[in-house]
């Protein structure tokens, strides 16, 4: 006896109609057959796509866990350029940066530098003074590297106050005088800077460093209060291991609250071996995974160089990248925090910057350059123009020490119209152009324009950036 079955007609209708898709649009996943060989390359393929991106992710994390162990480690003989400081505790710079301090690549000539790195046992309480209206910055870091918070005289004024910087997931109740910020990681850095001209008595300004505080919260009203000798772990020693950053992005990401936007890509890692439970176990990798994973390094660090090209917009010559926020733009943020640690938002600085002449050709101390302004840029607090080495991004040694300049360097000439030309070269120029002169070095060498509070004028990108015109 023969049984029949009959399909439902809605069924058979839907099996016709993915058969005739799968001829309108072929697909060969569905036909494709695992190998001994396909397994072996998709095993590569996916370790080197997943490194790739943890090292995206993860460079914030991992530059900031060493940076803060950089940072608290103060030296016997510490030279009043560096703002190192013990954890816990405020440093600030008692000079302006000048070739010899090697801390940060690409450091202003324009204010002193502070840092404090924060480890949130408890809420902590900062204390600032009436700067009478001088410009102060502190960026409150999380250890991704993302600004949760800016205290300063564009945000919160000059006016003295007390801000309260909260740990996840703790509850309790702070002052009502005082200002709260809660913070994503369980680590901060405070990154501050004060402004200073060159030729200024820095008397006062040494006055007002010394009335920033830094205090658990249970301590804000004791007058005796003495900072207790605190540090970090020291990071794994990763001496000799090709995969060492992945050591060190585990050991970030069991020390740092995952942010729940990055919970999915997280949960991908776990197939290279990165976990927030356990850190970086490659135990369970192959050979093939090991050596895409070396690979993904050397490319990924390419790929996050490029960042900034690639997000920048191109104005007469200057790379313009206005920050805002990174969101899901990883590799900005990481090449944001690396030679441009502590960067400021686009609202309280700007940093338009270029390594070419008006021809496109490197800029380079045989040649002489002229850069002609139609006015004073528009800010609201100050600008400068810094001039770098290619090769370290340090600052330029030269006879006069001389390392930025602007229209408040002593002598500095402005045309009766406004306008004004500043001349970058090796040589010492004639007397008539001394008092506009930026120093340059023998090699190549690289612009920095900083525009602090800068006016919409520049934020809508309508002021015409100058040009850098080689005369010679």
């Amino acid at each position: 006896m023969k049984l029949l079955f009959k399909l439902p007609v809605a069924i058979t209708a839907t099996m016709m109609s993915t058969a005739a898709l799968s001829q309108r649009f072929p697909d060969p996943q569905l036909t494709a057959i695992a190998t001994k060989e396909s397994i072996v390359k998709a095993q590569e393929i996916d370790a080197y796509n997943l490194g790739v991106i943890a090292y995206n992710w993860g460079y914030p994390l991992v530059r900031m866990e060493r940076v803060a162990r950089e940072y608290i480690d103060v030296p016997a003989n510490k030279p009043a350029t560096s703002y190192r400081a013990p954890l816990n505790q405020i440093g600030w710079a008692t000079e302006l940066a000048t070739p010899a301090a090697k801390d940060m690549p690409t450091a202003n000539n324009d204010t002193y530098y502070m840092s404090a790195v924060v480890n949130l046992t408890e809420p902590y309480v900062l204390t600032v003074p009436d700067t009478r209206d001088r410009y102060y910055v502190i960026n409150v870091f999380s250890m991704y590297h993302d600004h949760e918070f800016n205290i300063g005289r564009r945000t919160t004024g000059t006016k003295a106050g007390k801000f309260v910087i909260i740990p996840p997931g703790w509850k309790g109740k702070i002052p009502p005088a005082m200002k709260a910020i809660p913070v994503v990681t369980d680590k901060v850095w405070l990154w501050g800077r004060i402004h200073i001209e060159a030729d200024e008595d820095p008397k006062p300004v040494w006055a007002l460093q010394k009335q920033f505080d830094l205090r658990p919260l249970s301590q804000a009203g004791n007058v005796n209060y003495k900072v207790p000798a605190a540090t970090l772990p020291q990071l794994p020693d990763i001496t000799g291991n090709e995969l060492g950053f992945f050591v060190h992005l585990g050991y970030a990401m069991q020390q740092n609250t995952i942010k729940q936007m990055d919970d999915a890509l997280v949960g991908q890692l776990e197939r290279i071996g990165l976990t927030k439970a356990k850190g970086f176990d490659p135990s369970k990798l192959t050979t093939v995974q090991v050596d895409a994973l070396k690979k993904a390094l050397t490319d990924a660090q390419i790929q996050v160089a490029a960042a900034v090209a690639n997000t920048s917009t191109t104005r007469n010559g200057w790379n313009w990248a206005p920050l805002s926020g990174f969101g899901y733009n990883y590799p900005l943020r990481a090449v944001i925090a690396g030679p441009y640690l502590g960067g400021n938002i686009s609202e309280e600085a700007l940093y338009p910057n270029r390594f070419t002449d008006a021809a496109n050709k490197q800029l380079n101390g045989a040649g002489k350059y002229e850069m002609k302004f139609s006015k004073t840029p528009p800010v609201n607090a100050f600008w400068s123009l810094t001039i770098y080495n290619n090769d370290d991004k340090m600052l330029v040694d030269n006879l006069v020490n001389r390392y930025k300049i602007s229209d408040k360097s002593p002598g500095f000439t402005v045309n009766a119209d406004g306008s004004f030309t500043i001349y970058i070269q090796n040589e010492v120029p004639e007397d008539s152009k001394k008092a506009n002169w930026l120093p340059a070095p023998k090699g190549d060498f690289n612009l920095f324009l900083r525009f602090y509070q800068p006016a919409e004028e520049l934020l809508n990108e309508t002021y015409p950036l100058p040009q850098v015109e080689r005369i010679k």
